[in-house]
């Protein structure tokens, strides 16, 4: 016998915001350029690869110290 009832629904959350390119660091404004592009074409994935680049670039940047 098989079973006839539904599952529970699949929870999908909202898309992280897009990370901010360091100001004046020359390597995230090209991904920043080259994600702007990519959604121009509608290349979501390179958008995404973009964004996580931007991410993972970020860090390399020394923090304010407050």
């Amino acid at each position: 016998m098989s079973n006839k009832t539904m599952s529970e629904p699949v929870q999908v959350l909202l898309p992280p915001e897009w990370p901010t390119p360091h100001p004046g660091c020359q390597v995230c404004g090209a991904l920043a350029l080259q994600r702007d592009e990519a959604q121009a074409a509608g290349d979501y994935s390179k958008v995404s690869d973009c964004n996580v680049e931007i991410r993972e670039h970020k860090d390399a940047h020394p923090r304010r110290r407050r």
